[in-house]
């Protein structure tokens, strides 16, 4: 029997599934649209699962996978151009205050 350790949760999977499934496990582990006990019972199920139960389960879980990393990708490329946005509006910001002590400076000389 295999015990996989993953945040501070032990979940048990016999050695055959282990070693047959070892990507789809990867992938019930990684994934959280799941919790600790759903897990377990994917792993528990396995054994007894048709081929094609389990490369559906895989497909959604890779599936959904590739889906959250390319919504992360765009998640990330839209902070970066807010950033840039911001950066140029507090660069412009900036600026104009420096522009307006500048000023009062000369004001105050003449």
């Amino acid at each position: 029997m295999a015990e996989i350790k993953q945040n501070g949760v032990t979940y048990k999977i016999s050695d055959e599934t282990y070693s047959r499934y070892k990507e789809l496990i990867d992938l019930i582990i990684a994934t959280e649209s799941m919790d600790n006990e759903e897990r377990q019972y994917w792993f528990d199920i396995m054994p007894s699962m048709t081929d094609s139960q389990i490369d559906r389960l895989y497909n959604i879980l890779e599936t959904e996978k590739k889906e959250l990393q390319k919504l992360e990708v765009r998640y990330q490329e839209e902070i970066k151009n807010l950033n840039e946005k911001h950066l140029i509006e507090w660069q412009e910001f900036q600026m104009k205050k420096a522009k307006q002590k500048v000023n009062k400076a000369k004001a105050q000389e003449s």
